[in-house]
């Protein structure tokens, strides 16, 4: 495997050198040189994965590095490094884009993870750039974002069925993106020039439906003053998307199930019967094959519209998308709002990638946009999140349920120390004795955890 190569600016000799020996030890290709100038002047002749720069340097400080980084190739990624006495200076890199920084004096194991999780996001951003350029060569997958295994899964589907006039049955949580999925399988297909026509079973009430689907005639029941065109006429020699289907009446199953098998239909109160040459493709959010042992939903049309299944995973479990998908929504309300919110911190997006997304992409979506306009310009910070995300109730809720009070009572006090001191050991055991670690995985600044760790030894 080829070395991550990393650039080192830093006029301090001694800490030139150290940080230089330790990424060595590591394994990384390392360049290490004396001041902003030089950085500057190294930095476009050749392919860095990672920059760490000092931020107080003479000639060319690295503020103005990063801002020179930044401009040069917005993607590459940069460590700031900074003394006790210029957290200001540190805020204000991050802002200009530093996906993090270390505090002087470096300890080591706090360099080995800050640069591995740099390398990391950086890798990342490369295997998701990588892939969607080799997938547009084939298809076009519209405003479907996701570089993780769930999410190649559903291209590499996407690609094999779409140019077949097989019915697709979609399954996924509610705001995972099913109709985008339908949308790339139908314009990626013959019938592209052709209408796409969208229909949510779940939407429309029963008594419409009908008429939807399928049209009726002048006078065919009260209120039917003209005739009208149901989706499947509009949808001629292109596709329909049922979305939520499983929310189809039974009575409604029937008529589509002759629809799909006869490929032939009828309006409302007409006599003629109509061809469709249509492709179907389906959606739910719900257990189709747990509904038809309910006696929820006919057998035979599960068959048939179960042909090809495509299942969209849902955000939680593909959290390696988090960091893209807020890069797509950030550009994209930026400019439809004239905001200039720049990134996430490392703080914030902690929190972010912990959190269990019930409304899925849509909920991250909606709070994207919601932070673009409340907050205009900058980073998102871990104060700009709602408290939901940033207590992550649902979780703390699952550890407290755990505790119960015995029939002789107990001390408040005492048990509050006991379960604070127990969780302070199971974080510095998940991590590996690392309390950086540790304090990051109770929400905790370095500081706080140490001397809470102390008072309880």
């Amino acid at each position: 495997m080829k070395k991550a190569k990393i650039l080192i600016a830093e006029d301090d000799d001694l800490s030139r050198k150290n940080l230089a020996e330790l990424l060595s030890e590591y394994g990384y290709d390392v360049q290490a040189v004396r001041n902003g100038k030089e950085a500057m002047e190294t930095f476009p002749c050749d392919k860095y994965d990672l920059v760490i720069t000092d931020l107080k340097m003479p000639h060319v400080d690295g503020l103005q590095f990063l801002e020179f980084v930044k401009e040069v190739n917005p993607e590459n990624i940069v460590i700031v490094v900074t003394g006790y006495a210029s957290v200001e200076s540190a805020v204000e890199a991050m802002k200009l884009g530093a996906f993090d920084y270390m505090m002087k004096p470096l300890k080591d194991d706090i360099v080995q993870l800050t640069v591995q999780r740099a390398l990391s996001f950086a890798r990342l951003k490369h295997e998701n750039i990588t892939l969607k350029d080799h997938l547009k060569k084939k298809i076009n997958f519209g405003k479907i974002i996701g570089y993780s295994d769930g999410m190649k899964k559903v291209f590499e589907i996407i690609e094999k069925v779409a140019s077949s006039d097989s019915t697709i049955i979609i399954y996924g949580e509610s705001g995972t993106g099913k109709e985008l999925v339908a949308r790339a399988i139908h314009f990626n297909s013959d019938r592209a020039a052709k209408p796409l026509v969208t229909v949510n079973c779940g939407a429309i009430p029963e008594e419409l439906l009908e008429s939807e689907l399928f049209g009726h005639e002048k006078g065919a029941f009260t209120g039917a003053i003209r005739g009208r065109i149901g989706r499947f006429e509009l949808a001629q020699e292109g596709s329909i998307f049922l979305d939520e289907i499983g929310d189809m009446s039974p009575s409604l199953q029937v008529k589509l199930l002759r629809v799909i098998q006869e490929k032939q239909f009828e309006r409302i109160g007409g006599m003629k019967t109509i061809d469709a040459d249509v492709r179907i493709i389906t959606a739910t959010h719900r257990n189709l094959e747990k509904a038809v042992e309910e006696n929820r939903f006919r057998e035979d049309l599960y068959y048939r519209i179960n042909v090809i299944p495509i299942h969209i995973p849902p955000l939680r479990e593909r959290s390696a998308d988090i960091p893209i998908l807020i890069t797509h929504f950030l550009r994209r309300f930026n400019e439809s709002k004239k905001k200039m919110v720049r990134g996430v911190t490392p703080q914030a997006m902690s929190y972010l990638m912990k959190y269990s997304w019930p409304g899925n992409v849509r909920e991250l979506q909606n709070l994207i946009e919601m932070i673009v306009v409340m907050k205009e310009k900058g980073s998102i910070e871990v104060g700009d999140l709602p408290d939901k995300i940033r207590f992550n109730r649902k979780r703390t809720e699952k550890i407290m349920t755990g505790i119960e009070i015995p029939d002789e009572g107990l001390n408040l006090n005492h048990a509050i120390n006991q379960f604070e001191n127990d969780i302070l050991k199971k974080a510095l055991e998940k991590s590996g004795g690392v309390k950086s670690r540790a304090a990051k995985l109770l929400n905790l600044n370095r500081t706080t955890y140490v001397e809470k760790l102390k008072r309880y030894s």
